[in-house]
C-alpha cells in the first residue's frame, strides 16, 4: 500500500489527509457535542440531530442569499449572523421538541429514538417540500476563500482553519459553561442525583429544556460550519448521524473530553485510510476497531463517575 510511494510523498499525503481529517475533526465535535449534552446528560437518542445541523445549514444558506441580493456592501460579515440565527433557530425548534415530545418519554429510550427518528424523517420531507430535493451550496466571502501555501505539495484552506478555530471556542464556550456556570452546576446535579436536585430547588423540568435547546442550538452551529465543506440536501444530517453516536458512545456520553478525543481519532484514522483504500472500507475498519473497544470498555475511553 505504501511502497508506491516515496517517502517525501508520503510526508506530504499524511500531512495533508491529516489536515482534512482535523476538518471533519470539527464538524464531529461541532455534532457531537451538542449530541453528548443531550444524549449524555439526558439520556435521550436524538436520530433528528442531523436534521438540527441541516436546519442551521438552511438557515445559513438562506442569509448568504439574504445578503448577497439586498445587502452586498455587508455579505463579508453575512456568515456570523448566520451562525447566531441558526444558532437560535435551532434552539428554539429544540425547546418546542422537547416541550412538546420528549418530556413525556424520559427513561425510555426506545420511545425516544423511534419518535426522534419520526421527527427526523418529518423534517426531511419538510425540508423536502420548502427547498426542493436538490442540494444548495452557499456562497463563502472573499476572506474565507483561497489557502495557505505551506509548501509546494501542502496547501491549507482558509475555510478549514476557520471551522477549526470555530470548533475551538464553541468546545471552550460550553467547557466553561458546563463546569463554570451556574447553570452548569445545576445541569450535572440533576445528571448525579435528579430527586435531590428536585429537592433542594432546582426546577429539573426547565433544565431539561434548556439542556435540549443547547445541544440543537450547537448542532445548528455544525450545520453553518457544514455549508463551508459541503452542499446541504434534505438528507445531508443523515450521513453523520451514525458517525456522531459512534464518537459520542465510543469517547464516553458523560465526558465532553472523551467526545473531543473519540472525534479527534475516528476523524483523523477515516481521513488517511480514506485515501489508501475505499471510504466504505475505511468506515469498516474504524467501526471494526471502535467495536473492539468497547467490548473491552464499555463505558468508552472517558467516563464520568457518578455516585448511585
Amino acid at each position: 500500500m505504501f511502497a508506491e510511494y516515496s517517502s517525501s510523498e508520503l510526508m506530504s499525503i499524511f500531512a495533508m489527509q491529516g489536515f482534512a481529517g482535523l476538518i471533519l475533526f470539527s464538524v464531529f465535535v461541532l455534532m457531537a457535542l451538542g449530541l453528548a449534552i443531550i444524549f449524555g446528560q439526558m439520556g435521550v437518542i436524538n436520530m433528528a440531530h442531523g436534521e438540527f445541523m441541516i436546519l442551521g445549514a438552511y438557515i445559513t444558506y438562506l442569509v448568504s442569499n439574504l445578503f448577497s441580493q439586498h445587502f452586498p456592501e455587508l455579505f463579508s460579515y453575512y456568515f456570523f449572523i448566520a451562525m447566531i440565527l441558526a444558532f437560535f433557530a435551532t434552539a428554539l425548534l429544540g425547546a418546542l421538541v422537547e416541550w412538546g415530545m420528549i418530556r413525556f418519554l424520559y427513561h425510555r429510550p426506545l420511545d425516544t429514538l423511534l419518535a426522534t427518528w419520526g421527527l427526523s424523517l418529518i423534517l426531511q420531507q419538510i425540508y423536502r417540500s420548502v427547498f426542493g430535493a436538490r442540494e444548495v451550496g452557499v456562497t463563502l466571502p472573499d476572506w474565507l476563500m483561497g489557502s495557505y501555501q505551506l509548501s509546494e505539495t501542502i496547501e491549507i484552506p482558509v475555510n478549514g482553519l476557520f471551522v477549526m478555530s470555530l470548533a475551538i471556542a464553541i468546545s471552550l464556550a460550553v467547557a466553561v459553561l458546563m463546569y463554570r456556570s451556574r447553570w452548569g452546576i445545576q445541569v450535572r446535579a440533576v445528571v448525579q442525583n435528579r430527586p435531590m436536585a428536585g429537592a433542594v430547588g432546582i426546577n429539573t423540568a426547565k433544565v431539561d429544556r434548556m439542556t435540549f435547546a443547547l445541544g440543537c442550538g450547537i448542532a445548528g452551529i455544525a450545520g453553518s460550519a457544514f455549508t463551508m465543506i459541503g452542499s446541504t440536501g434534505p438528507t445531508s444530517g443523515q450521513l453523520y448521524i451514525v458517525d456522531t453516536f459512534l464518537v459520542v458512545v465510543f469517547g464516553g456520553a458523560t465526558s465532553l473530553l472523551g467526545t473531543i478525543a473519540s472525534a479527534f481519532g475516528i476523524s483523523q484514522a477515516q481521513s488517511t485510510m480514506e485515501f489508501f483504500i475505499s471510504g466504505s472500507m475505511a468506515k469498516v475498519l474504524t467501526l471494526l476497531f471502535v467495536v473492539m473497544v468497547l467490548m473491552i470498555r464499555p463505558q468508552g475511553l472517558f467516563n464520568l463517575k457518578v455516585r448511585r
